[in-house]
């Protein structure tokens, strides 16, 4: 029995990798490539696949309201999640809608066939990064309260509301992590923006560099914790 596979990505670098994987291993049949939310619903409806790979940041509607579709209206579908955001509440919105699985983009698309068959054997596959956030929530979550009484407690600083600090990237600078959060090359982000792959890596360092960070993944988690994009 093959595995019927449905992905629901807008990038067509992803689309054509995940459609790849999926095509390239016996055990998988390919039910469809859409990328729109509304276009995943039509399809989910009309034929049901085994396992649908979803990512959250869909031209329509979010990619939560697909997997919260599936979950409802076809619990035999197992959902995995394939995207750049890492943030903590894209993962627990995924996961509280239905989503068994949860890989990030810039592990690259070579473990997908592996994840889907660990999906229909009853696993939940996650990237590591992601799987660590998780646990450390849990611990938090689960960590006992004090049994005595505390002293009354001076009030708590209010945290700065995050749009009321100015963005430390440029619009250009945004514009092009935005792009980059969709999971496109930076050859793509160049010819849509009109400017050089070169100029785009520079852009790109000087956005690590603003915001603390490494990778391309880090610099969308950063920029979802701070409200830029």
């Amino acid at each position: 029995m093959t595995t019927s596979v449905l992905i629901v990505e807008d990038t067509p670098e992803f689309m054509r990798r995940f459609s790849d994987a999926v095509l390239a291993d016996p055990g998988l049949a390919l039910a469809g490539v859409v990328g729109t939310g509304r276009a995943a619903i039509a399809m989910l409806d009309a034929q049901p696949p085994d396992v649908m790979l979803v990512d959250l940041g869909l031209p329509d509607i979010d990619g939560v309201e697909v997997i919260r579709h599936a979950a409802r209206h076809h619990p035999q579908c197992d959902v995995l999640v394939v995207t750049m955001f890492g943030d903590d509440q894209h993962v627990v919105d995924s996961i509280e809608a239905g989503a068994t699985g949860y890989l990030l983009k810039d592990a690259g698309a070579g473990p997908i066939a592996a994840s889907i068959h660990e999906l229909r054997a009853g696993g939940s596959p996650i990237s590591p990064s992601i799987a660590r956030r998780v646990l450390a929530r849990f611990r938090i979550s689960a960590a006992p309260t004090p049994s005595t009484p505390a002293a009354p407690a001076a009030p708590a600083l209010q945290p700065t509301p995050k749009d009321a600090t100015p963005s430390p990237l440029t619009e250009r600078e945004t514009e092009i992590l935005r792009l980059a959060a969709k999971g496109l090359s930076f050859e793509t982000i160049g010819e849509l923006t009109e400017i050089s792959p070169h100029t785009v890596v520079a852009h790109v360092k000087k956005i690590y560099r603003k915001l603390a960070v490494h990778s391309r993944g880090e610099a969308v988690y950063e920029a979802s914790q701070m409200g830029l994009l």
